[in-house]
């Protein structure tokens, strides 16, 4: 079953309509104003992919170029990928987590090098 996206000419909001005969006669209005001004856009082809698929890509060490776990960022983006793959939105805080655990981390390591 198709599922159509249509454009508000007036306000810009993007609306979804699901069409269920191709051959019906349809003037799609916008959900938000109620507008008949619409324009067909092109929608981004969505793939539903299983757990098993999902989890076979975070192992992928291919898809792991750009992580560096030095890098606070890096590992911040690198989190927030693998929550996104696992359905699990990460919290805006995240950065600042990694951030502190890296300090921390680096910390130690300054510590235990003075001791030798």
């Amino acid at each position: 079953m198709p599922i159509y996206e249509y454009r508000c000419e007036d306000c810009g909001r993007v609306s979804e309509f699901l069409i269920l005969k191709s051959d019906e006669l349809f003037t799609p209005q916008c959900k938000r104003c109620k507008s008949q001004k619409m324009s067909r856009i092109l929608s981004r082809v969505r793939v539903i992919r299983s757990e098993e698929s999902r989890l076979e890509s975070l192992a992928d060490p291919s898809k792991w170029g750009d992580l560096d776990e030095r890098d606070p960022k890096s590992m911040a983006r690198w989190m927030k990928r693998m929550g996104k793959e696992l359905g699990e939105e990460m919290e805006e805080d995240v950065d600042q987590m990694v951030e502190e655990a890296m300090e921390e981390e680096m910390a130690s390591k300054s510590e235990d090098e003075s001791e030798d």
